[in-house]
């Protein structure tokens, strides 16, 4: 009898080796981003982690080892060979061990995303010709998890035990009796084998269960953030092959509720005065996270904290600031379409999806409408992140890249070059503030800089200059700080300076050594800064308002006078009371939407509120679900907002 299951036992041994390596990697990724975990062994039940980990492990082990599994449980007996089953250990450890490297691999991209890494990160870098040498640094920086990562193949292949007879052909010496014995026995297994499998790729045998997706993973733990522990890289990447990004909910059956609770669609009334064609400069600084800039941070570390950026900080007393600002996304791919056009990142990055077909505005479009010149400038490859795309489908006139910047003969071309990505900031903003001079008036243009970035590297002549401190990224925002201070020392000296309508954020947060800004809503604190050095459209003061980067875009406009319907997601910061001022973003299949200084959590795939926190809980230890009397009212607008997003992608409607 032992003859006859020899392999089906074999089988079941292995895959179990596969659930146990599994762990380990999530206990790694979770060990390598400890710090945006802290507390999740203390607010989330070891049974609901160990439910949720065994479902979303089970799924993606299931899909990712059926051809083994059909190999090795197939009822026939030539599988019993020695040859066979060296094939089939192969399949195995080549198959898995693909699993453990993409597991830990993305431990170490968790920080910039915020969640596990899905189908849409081949897109995102599919211009890129330089991740040899990215890989390479990461390599290096994260040695111990590709020692991991070296272990865990080691341990598959030494643990995996064999099946088969033993024989060099198989053939197992047996009777007739045995021999239908045999067969039963195997054709048993390979036909249990097929319902189980099923039920675990499904992630439950229910009717009412469907496929889970990655939203699911939230219902597992107290913060969504926490729902990468949940998951696994392979479930995810699976999960969004070939899916349908936008699903339109059904919150509201009646259009014209919906539209009489929230509609993006802008329609000025007219009365506000043009302001005599202002010039407007918008800076998108990467990473440049709201933590890092001392003026933005009067309360922390006990009101003894200095930040990282003195000229923003001097910049910021010359500014209109807010209370709260937030980032709508967490890459540099959701930073543009949320600050230049409104668009704020629900599920995965807009212009990966096919929604980016959709006729599409922007700030770039509406004043070229009104005779304004407009550029776009990115001092890597052109073509890099798609930027160069979607910069011309939004209206920009011009694109200048390292292609028009290494054509400069005021400039030295790639001796600026960082090596990895783009011209070193401080150069760059020099090349963009010349070519603003050589604009016709008015123009509006926008920058989007590279320094402050992973791998976390400045100039050689900065070394001294900015040391090693705190994190690795913050010599590179001091970098960046002092390259902006050089763009304004120049632009002040231009004669568009003082008719120009400067606006300063970043693109999203990026690394932090402070418990709030690594809370699920601290990871989306950006700073959102609108200096007019003329004061004739903007006074300098903090705003007890909140403002979030599809606010840009309709604040722009309105302070410009500008009077046709538009479409964005956000609200003029300047004609809001400050009470009707709000954000959102998502996080992990977890709709996030602030206001009234209420944090308002909402399940994605349900639909019902997940959580209700005070702003003033920088931690967000009270859950006070259903003890407000705002929280209705949230969960409508919230609502409305996102059934409004979905349909509009899912129609081609996002323009008035």
């Amino acid at each position: 009898m032992k003859n006859l299951i020899r392999t089906p036992l074999a089988f079941l041994w292995n895959m179990a080796l596969v659930y146990v390596v599994y762990g380990l990697c999530r206990l790694i990724y979770w060990a390598e981003n400890a710090a945006a975990f802290e507390g999740f062994w203390s607010h989330n039940t070891l049974g609901e982690i160990l439910t949720g980990a065994w479902m979303f492990d089970s799924s993606a082990i299931l899909y990712t080892n059926v051809l083994y599994a059909v190999a090795m449980l197939i009822p026939l007996h030539w599988k019993e060979s020695a040859r066979y089953q060296r094939v089939a250990k192969w399949l195995f450890v080549v198959v898995n061990g693909l699993a453990v490297v993409i597991n830990l691999a993305d431990a170490a991209y968790f920080p910039y995303t915020g969640r596990r890494t899905t189908t849409t990160v081949f897109q995102e870098f599919s211009n890129e010709g330089n991740l040899g040498g990215v890989f390479a640094v990461e390599l290096l920086r994260h040695w111990y998890l590709v020692v991991a990562g070296v272990a865990l193949i080691i341990l598959l292949w030494k643990a995996y035990r064999p099946g088969g007879s033993g024989t060099p052909s198989g053939q197992m010496r047996l009777n007739a009796k045995s021999c239908a014995a045999y067969y039963l026995v195997q054709l048993f297994c390979f036909v249990a084998y097929i319902p189980l499998t099923i039920i675990g790729m499904r992630g439950g045998a229910t009717t009412a269960v469907r496929p889970i997706t990655i939203s699911n993973a939230t219902q597992y733990v107290a913060r969504p953030a926490e729902a990468a522990v949940i998951l696994n890289t392979p479930f995810s990447l699976l999960r969004t092959i070939g899916k349908s990004v936008f699903v339109t909910p059904t919150y509201f059956e009646d259009q014209a509720e919906l539209e009489a609770v929230y509609s993006p669609v802008h329609r000025p009334d007219g009365k506000q005065a043009a302001a005599g064609m202002k010039n407007v400069v918008v800076l998108i600084v990467e990473s440049f996270g709201r933590e890092y800039i001392g003026a933005l941070n009067e309360t922390l570390e006990d009101g003894h904290y200095q930040g990282y950026t003195p000229f923003v900080d001097e910049l910021c007393d010359s500014s209109a600031t807010f209370r709260w600002s937030f980032c709508n996304g967490r890459k540099s791919i959701d930073g543009m379409p949320s600050i230049l056009s409104g668009i704020p990142m629900f599920v995965e990055p807009f212009f990966l999806t096919p929604a980016s077909m959709n006729e599409l505005g922007g700030l770039a479009q509406a004043l070229g409408t009104k005779g304004y010149e407009t550029a776009f400038f990115h001092g890597a490859e052109n073509g890099s992140m798609g930027f160069q795309a979607f910069a011309r489908k939004t209206g920009f006139q011009r694109y200048f890249g390292r292609t028009e910047y290494n054509a400069d003969p005021h400039f030295d071309g790639d001796r600026d070059f960082d090596g990895l990505w783009a011209i070193w900031d401080e150069p760059f903003l020099q090349f963009y503030a010349e070519k603003m001079s050589e604009m016709k008036e008015p123009f509006m243009t926008a920058v989007f800089t590279a320094s402050s970035h992973h791998p976390y590297a400045i100039p050689e002549a900065y070394r001294d200059t900015f040391p090693e401190e705190g994190i690795v990224i913050h010599k590179c925002i001091r970098y960046t700080d002092h390259a902006l201070r050089r763009f304004f020392e120049t632009a002040r000296r231009q004669p568009w300076f003082r008719n120009t309508l400067f606006v300063l954020t970043s693109d999203h947060t990026n690394l932090s050594d402070h418990a709030f800004y690594q809370t699920d809503i601290g990871g989306f604190c950006s700073p959102i800064l609108f200096y007019d050095p003329s004061r004739e459209l903007v006074k300098p003061g903090r705003r007890m308002a909140i403002a979030q980067q599809t606010d840009i875009l309709p604040t722009v406009l309105g302070l410009l006078g500008y009077d046709q319907p538009y479409l964005a997601f956000g609200c003029d910061l300047f004609a809001t009371p400050p009470d009707s001022t709000w954000a959102v973003n998502y996080n992990n299949g977890v709709y996030q939407y602030v206001k009234h200084d209420l944090l308002l959590q909402l399940d994605g795939a349900t639909g019902k509120a997940h959580a209700l926190y005070e702003l003033s809980d920088s931690l967000l230890q009270r859950n006070l679900l259903g003890q407000r009397p705002e929280q209705p009212q949230m969960e409508r607008e919230l609502r409305a907002i996102v059934q409004q997003y979905m349909s509009r992608m899912n129609e081609d409607r996002l323009t008035p």
